[in-house]
């Protein structure tokens, strides 16, 4: 399923799009997951390969995705993984109608934990999503369908949406590239909304170029979309960026939470190593910066921006929402407008913090890992929230201080679920991570075949 060799396919052999979406339905039906809510008829898929141009015309010619079911299409009825609040668009989501109008052939909707609210893949209704390498292991949220079908190669790539990490901690632990873009790069018209302000479109892949060439192919000003931004690329290539002229930061060792998980610790170590040994540079830096600009994401008034996003649904339907998932909406009632403001400028202090941090090191990005550790479903249901807080430590500041970001393979756990490495950098660097991004995997697969499977 990967792109690339699809369109070699295409190209080369008389293979088509048609074989293409017989293995896709055929490997869907074939695997007991809880990765989809819904899919389109076979049928209605084949007469869309009629209309396709040709991979010259169309970068995403005959390559079949899904979208998480918090993003609309006129084909399909939307939930957001709550079965009370599902309702029929009558279009697109803006970046679904550019993936189509690319070639892209769009097979269905994913699993998710409801409204988009966790990091683990467990809180909803369709059931939980296991773990591609040990369903005994949580397979990571909120956009947990996508990864997984994904990863088990139902479709060659997925959308996801990514707020406090959904679309970087499922990646990291079944093995796959999650890109978070800038924020406003991607628009998120036609997507229910988690916070409004920091929501992201992400993308599930096989490589970094491969989530690029998707996210190119999703971005633009949208004039609908008063969040929309229009960024110009980074001037860099996958060919000529040279990782030695380049300073990286990583969290000194006050700053490094594994949460007791000496595995994860022992992973992120050797993957500093090879970082090392190809970088211009590596200083350890001071994270409390981060730490604390996390601490407002959920400890803050951001939760009642949850509340916002469906408050009229909320109040009439209690009952329909996951629990552990109105728990977490309900404490955005408690929140006043005093401290909204305050939580405000206290945000703006710590992007200017941020901003002094990366000039004082002379920073090119940041690597941290994605997750500390990793939990099975058991653990995830006896601690809900507690350990969704861990899952998140690394991941939860990112939108709020306004970066773009990347989590890239990085080896595994014992247990097998996947580790997973996170590139981040200031606002528009997006073209650089995912460059660097597969540039650190090749080295990593020098350094050790095993590490980047």
């Amino acid at each position: 399923m990967n792109i690339k060799t699809l369109h070699k396919k295409y190209r080369t052999t008389d293979y088509t799009p048609l074989d293409t979406v017989e293995a896709v339905y055929e490997r869907i039906q074939s695997d007991d997951t809880n990765a989809w809510i819904s899919l389109r008829s076979k049928d209605a898929v084949r007469k869309e390969c009629a209309q396709l141009q040709s991979p010259a015309e169309q970068p995403l010619y005959g390559i079949p995705f899904a979208i998480k079911d918090n993003i609309d299409t006129s084909v399909l009825p939307t939930t957001a993984g709550c079965p009370a609040y599902a309702y029929q668009p009558d279009e697109d989501a803006a970046v679904v109608e550019m993936l189509r109008a690319a070639g892209g052939l769009l097979i269905g909707k994913t699993n998710l934990d409801q409204f988009a609210s966790g990091l683990v893949g467990t809180r909803s209704p369709y059931g939980a999503c296991r773990n591609v390498y040990n369903d005994a292991y949580i397979s990571g949220g909120s956009s947990s369908g996508s990864a997984v079908a994904v990863a088990r190669n139902h479709v060659s790539f997925a959308l996801g949406t990514d707020t406090a990490g959904s679309g970087r901690v499922p990646a990291a632990l079944n093995g796959l590239v999650g890109f978070k873009p800038t924020r406003g790069r991607v628009s998120t018209a036609g997507v229910v909304p988690a916070c409004k302000t920091l929501d992201c479109v992400s993308v599930f892949a096989q490589s970094c170029q491969d989530a690029l060439g998707i996210v190119s192919v999703m971005s633009g000003d949208n004039p609908e979309d008063p969040y929309s931004r229009d960024f110009y690329p980074v001037e860099s290539d996958f060919d000529t960026v040279d990782l030695s002229s380049l300073t990286v930061g990583i969290p000194d060792a006050s700053g490094l939470e594994f949460f007791g998980d000496e595995s994860a610790e022992a992973l992120f170590d050797s993957a500093v190593e090879t970082i090392e040994s190809h970088f211009g540079g590596l200083n350890r830096v001071d994270f409390s910066v981060f730490t604390e600009t996390a601490e407002l994401l959920y400890g803050g008034p951001w939760v009642a921006e949850r509340l916002a996003a469906i408050e009229s649904f909320y109040e009439d339907n209690l009952s329909a929402l996951h629990p552990v998932v109105r728990e977490i909406i309900a404490r955005g009632e408690t929140y006043s407008a005093v401290e909204t403001f305050n939580a405000f400028y206290r945000l703006e202090s710590l992007k200017a913090d941020c901003e002094k941090l990366i000039s004082a090191h002379d920073l090119d990005l940041l690597i941290t890992p994605t997750t500390g550790t990793v939990y099975t479903i058991k653990e995830i249901h006896d601690q809900p929230i507690e350990r969704n807080s861990t899952l998140g430590y690394y991941t939860d500041y990112v939108n709020l201080l306004d970066l773009a970001a990347v989590s890239i393979p990085a080896g595994q756990f014992p247990e097998g679920p996947g580790f997973g490495l996170t590139l981040l950098g200031p606002a528009g660097t997006d073209q650089l991570l995912a460059t660097i991004g597969d540039k650190i995997r090749t080295a990593m697969t020098e350094a050790d075949p095993a590490a980047a499977d």
